[in-house]
């Protein structure tokens, strides 16, 4: 249930010969298509706060293409435990997404689009797929979204129109450590039992060949349980190693 989407700028440095050469930079044109591929091995699948492989590590993996309007489709795939603790039958979940992402102006982004959880042949009473349309807007480091459910959401019943509010910040702290900041609240329609707020602390390092990141995770919630009673939004330390190339 996570996406992501790259984009870079490259830029030259030309000097010039004699005296009077001055130096200056010059951007270089932005690819107008672009693919990537990321890899991810976690400690475990969290997704907004919730256990999502019964607090077992998961293997994770997508593809993404961006064109140089600022339009972006792309798939991730993430194995999972939780369909089949909900007497389903599916071992995987397979998110597929487009949209739009650019410039409202020099200070602010914006991102709108769709996403669509899939989980096949999960054979739950309320069918798990899931789609939702979201938006965001960025302010530098930090950005709020929303997410809106027009199914119903992750296969509980009566529960379209499902509502999901992201705010948080990835704030450069220097030495190559980004400090990551999340808060969310998960709002099931018809379903208050099932709504809950989460919460994220972590840091990320890129260390050239891969990236890692260490998060405290946590959801306010005692709704959601394991087959063996456990809560699935206690608190728990998330370690991730990725690779985009």
């Amino acid at each position: 249930m996570k996406s992501r989407i790259a984009a870079s700028a490259a830029f030259t440095l030309v000097m010039g010969i004699g005296s009077l050469a001055q130096a200056q930079e010059q951007a270089a044109p932005t690819p107008e298509h672009q693919v990537s591929y990321n890899a991810t091995l976690t400690s475990e699948y969290r997704y907004r706060g919730l256990a999502q492989t019964r607090f077992e590590p998961a293997l994770q993996g997508g593809a993404d293409y961006t064109h140089s309007s600022g339009f972006y489709a792309g798939t991730w795939l993430s194995t999972i435990k939780w369909i089949d603790d909900a007497g389903g039958d599916s071992n995987v979940e397979v998110d597929l997404y487009a949209g739009k992402r650019g410039q409202v102006n020099d200070s602010i982004s914006y991102d709108v689009g769709g996403l669509y959880y899939v989980y096949p042949s999960n054979g739950l009473p309320t069918n798990a797929n899931t789609f939702e349309f979201y938006g965001q807007l960025g302010f530098g480091p930090a950005y709020i979204k929303y997410s809106h459910a027009t199914s119903n959401l992750f296969g509980t019943a009566d529960s379209k129109g499902s509502g999901y509010l992201d705010i948080g910040a990835n704030v450069d702290v220097g030495s190559g450590f980004v400090l990551n900041l999340h808060a969310g609240r998960q709002r099931v329609k018809n379903n208050d039992d099932f709504t809950y707020n989460d919460f994220k602390v972590g840091v990320t390092k890129d260390f050239g060949f891969a990236s890692a990141s260490l998060a405290w995770v946590k959801a306010n919630t005692d709704s959601y349980l394991s087959p063996r009673g456990k809560n699935l939004g206690k608190s728990a330390a998330v370690l991730s190693v990725s690779k985009t190339f």
